[in-house]
């Protein structure tokens, strides 16, 4: 076996880690001490506001139809601008927020992205719908949500990190998949926000018919979100650097400064020595500003490690298939479910038909009121067990495990849904679509980590409602790398999953147009086995440590290279 694919045995280095190792109180795992109930809150109210801002835009342009277009569809392009915008920010925000992450620290950072977030948020709260035109707003609303989605897409490798930094090996899967659930809780929240505001103005939207007053119904809607990130981000802009960041920033720059010293020594060996004569016969003469001592001091070249570009690292670590197929398991994973997971939300609508909740009649405030109830019911169906099911047995099962049987169980309920699309009575349906939910979530979603929500670009998708991600796709960026590129392989990882989030949106929905609902459920079948092969490029991350292993790799690069020398 690989060293990479075992925990490593404690050496040298081991004391400064060791308080993360394996702590135990005694208790199960997923009983939570008070500093790790505050971790979550810090962490969790990230990814809760991510999948709160990302859902919301859904209801919020069904409204902006009310309030803009008489109650019409809203243009597709621009439809489509409006829900993309989040999106294609994202990505932009999980590659620069996760890069700076590595190479500048987590406490330089964090909170940057909340800050972002909330500017945002305000900012498109001063839509002007009654002086700009229909377009003019939608396209005002729309910019805006780019730069909401770049704090987004931020948050993920931000909190992911922050969170694994400071857990437990022993806790470490558990404290992730309680923060990663806190992406159900936002959207559910984000329906329930809207059935309440909602019901606070069906007297003058309903009785009265004043429908433009969904104007101020959106505005809160959005609003809200605001609250929980006030109240967090004083203490993510006062949360001090991890230990184990730290801990492993001196480690690496221990290991290069010895790989440096190494190299001078054997370089000032090779050199003629002043008053030698080279071989041309030339006699070496010292310079007036040359140090003659042969060796260079440790502090000069932890000096120069510390100043050493972070890409380059990234690059040279990477380079070596042992790490680069973990980076490519993690990728595919997230890309693969992603096309599965948001192809199978494009059609959620027709889970909103089969139990009667998709607004297709009634006045405009019943339409979007069973929208929204509709959307609760989802919710509710499968993914938060999953959720659950997932912290209760992570720590116990492994994340391999739950991930592989994640994918192949939404597998077969796929192709349940495809071979008997037509057959299915409502009751069987619904209950093959929160089983497929359930396994989504106990599985690939947890482990691999969701992205943001898909966007769209047509029309009837302002009745869907997404899913939060499973969490094993979230959790294995967050713990197979080491501390050094956590975050921005991380980064990475969440931007693979937003190009499968970005081809569904894109391609799907048209071709189930062309070639039917239950061809394109089969395609998603083909992803899911797909996703459970790419898993077994990945290790069992259960109680291992990375940067133990990364220095283990170093010291046997060094020791091979002093063999040859």
């Amino acid at each position: 076996m690989s060293t990479s694919d075992n925990p490593v045995s404690p050496r040298r280095h081991n004391s400064n880690l060791e308080e993360y190792e394996r702590s135990s109180d005694g208790r199960p795992v997923f009983f939570l001490t008070y500093s790790e109930l505050k971790l979550l809150g810090i962490a969790g109210i990230g990814f809760f506001l991510d999948a709160y801002d990302l859902f919301i835009i859904n209801p919020v342009a069904t409204m902006l139809q009310y309030r803009l277009y008489g109650g019409n569809h809203l243009p597709a392009n621009l439809e489509g601008f409006v829900k993309a915008g989040a999106n294609i920010g994202s990505v932009i925000g999980q590659f620069a927020f996760g890069y700076a992450a590595d190479a500048l620290g987590r406490k330089a950072v964090y909170g940057k992205e909340l800050m972002l977030i909330i500017v945002a948020t305000i900012l498109t709260l001063t839509t002007p719908t009654g002086t700009l035109s229909p377009d003019g707003c939608l396209i005002y609303l729309g910019v805006f949500r780019i730069l909401l989605g770049i704090g987004v897409g931020g948050d993920y490798p931000m909190s992911a990190s922050i969170t694994s930094d400071r857990a437990n090996l022993r806790k470490r899967g558990t404290l992730l998949a309680y923060i990663f659930s806190n992406q159900g809780w936002g959207s559910f929240v984000g329906g329930l926000a809207t059935m309440v505001v909602l019901a606070c103005y069906k007297q003058v939207m309903d009785t009265e018919g004043k429908t433009s007053k969904v104007d101020g119904v959106w505005r809160i809607v959005v609003g809200i979100s605001l609250v929980p990130a006030f109240g967090t981000l004083y203490q993510r802009l006062t949360l001090p650097e991890a230990t184990r960041y730290e801990a492993s920033k001196r480690l690496h720059e221990e290991e290069t400064a010895l790989d440096d010293l190494s190299k001078a020594a054997q370089q000032d060996a090779d050199k003629p020595k002043v008053g030698e004569v080279t071989k041309d016969g030339v006699k070496v003469e010292a310079k007036s500003d040359e140090k003659l001592s042969p060796d260079s001091s440790e502090e000069d070249i932890t000096e120069v490690a510390v100043k050493k570009a972070h890409f380059s690292e990234f690059i040279k670590y990477f380079s070596e298939w042992r790490h680069a197929k973990l980076l490519v398991g993690t990728c595919m994973c997230w890309f693969l479910l992603d096309i599965a997971f948001y192809g199978i939300n494009l059609n959620q609508n027709v889970v909103l038909q089969q139990i009667g909740f998709d607004g297709a009649e009634g006045t405009p405030w019943e339409k979007l009121f069973k929208i929204a109830t509709g959307n609760i019911i989802i919710t509710a169906l499968g993914f938060v067990p999953g959720y659950y099911a997932s912290i209760l047995t992570i720590e116990y099962l492994g994340r391999k495990w739950i991930q592989i049987q994640g994918f192949l169980m939404s597998a077969l309920f796929l192709a349940i849904l495809a071979g008997m699309f037509d057959k299915l009575s409502t009751a069987a349906f619904i209950v093959n679509f929160a089983l497929l939910q359930f396994f989504f979530n106990f599985g690939a979603n947890t482990l691999v980590s969701r992205s943001l929500f898909m966007f769209t670009w047509l029309a009837n998708l302002e009745r869907t409602t997404l899913a939060p991600p499973t969490l094993t796709t979230q959790c294995y960026p967050a713990e197979v790398f080491p501390t050094r590129f956590r975050a921005f392989a991380h980064g990475i990882s969440a931007a693979a999953g937003k190009a499968g989030a970005i081809i569904s949106a894109l391609a799907f929905n048209k071709l189930s147009k062309e070639i039917g609902t239950p061809a394109v459920l089969w395609i998603f079948f083909g992803c899911c086995i797909a996703g459970a092969v790419f898993t077994l490029l990945l290790p069992e991350v259960k109680g291992r440590d990375p940067d133990l292993i990364l220095i283990e790799e170093m010291r046997a690069e060094r020791a091979a290279r002093d063999a040859r020398s």
